[in-house]
């Protein structure tokens, strides 16, 4: 696996592969690896003849008050996983490679960016969306893949890409949880043992109110239920439990025949952990 820095560096080795004819797959990832970014790592390797991982912690997506600082940074054994699940490079730029001096240019995308976690967090969704551009256009994959964990991020990055009429492939990879059902996440090491015990009533609390959306129960009386079970269980508070169209993450009040989420974000001490679960009526 090669390690790449530069964005001239980066295009001679996807310019090669083209000239062979051969597909590239994206995985963008913030580093801090586990086995959810692996399970996307083996879905690019089924998908593309090669793959490249990109490790950048992206500062434009973290508000004033957000972990910048303390997040995660581990590349060398980032590394070392990225190679033995097969990427052939990992795209490692630093700050001044993704936003050189004089950078002034920022995409926001409306409707879907707008609500749940774009509302507790003004500003991430546009950052997300411009570093998540860049990272298209500087790789230009014929697809890249994202976990469905972060759906909302999801929702925003499918509709910037039909919006701006890039040629790339977005594919949502399941999210990979722990054996007691918490989705895995890097913020996940940041709980205490006793934080960690009651995170698991976030995946059970979905589970319990999709099954009774599902079977015709009313909405709201269930998701304020799955709300009170979170802070019964301990998380310190709910910043939203809701059931959203799945493409445009319009709520949903009455169910109807499009495809549904079930999404939750809540906190448990200063760490905020999200979840989501599709909602299958009939």
């Amino acid at each position: 696996m090669q390690i790449i820095r530069t964005v001239g560096a980066l295009r001679a080795i996807v310019r090669a592969w083209r000239a062979a004819g051969e597909s590239v797959a994206l995985v963008p990832t913030m580093g801090a690896l586990h086995a959810g970014h692996m399970a996307l790592v083996a879905a690019a390797r089924l998908r593309a003849d090669h793959v490249v991982a990109s490790i950048f912690v992206n500062p434009t997506q973290f508000g004033p008050n957000e972990d910048l600082v303390a997040y995660p940074r581990r590349e060398a054994a980032d590394a070392a996983m990225l190679d033995a699940g097969g990427v052939d490079v990992l795209w490692a730029p630093d700050v001044a490679a993704m936003y050189p001096e004089g950078y002034a240019s920022n995409l926001s995308v409306a409707g879907v960016s707008e609500g749940l976690c774009g509302a507790a967090r003004p500003g991430h969704f546009d950052g997300v969306a411009t570093v998540v551009a860049k990272l298209l256009n500087q790789v230009q994959p014929d697809v890249a893949l994202f976990g469905e964990k972060d759906w909302q991020q999801l929702a925003v990055i499918r509709r910037m890409v039909a919006d701006m009429d890039f040629a790339v492939e977005i594919v949502g990879v399941p999210t990979q949880r722990e054996d007691d059902g918490l989705a895995l996440s890097s913020r996940n090491a940041y709980l205490d043992d006793e934080q960690r015990a009651a995170a698991r009533a976030m995946p059970r609390a979905l589970g319990e109110a999709a099954a009774a959306i599902a079977r015709g129960d009313d909405v709201a009386g269930v998701l304020a239920a799955a709300e009170r079970r979170l802070i019964d269980a301990g998380f310190a508070s709910v910043d939203y439990v809701a059931l959203s169209d799945a493409e445009s993450l319009v709520p949903v009040g009455v169910v109807g025949d499009r495809p549904m989420r079930l999404l939750a974000a809540a906190r448990l001490g200063t760490t905020r952990l999200i979840d989501n679960v599709p909602v299958v009526v009939g």
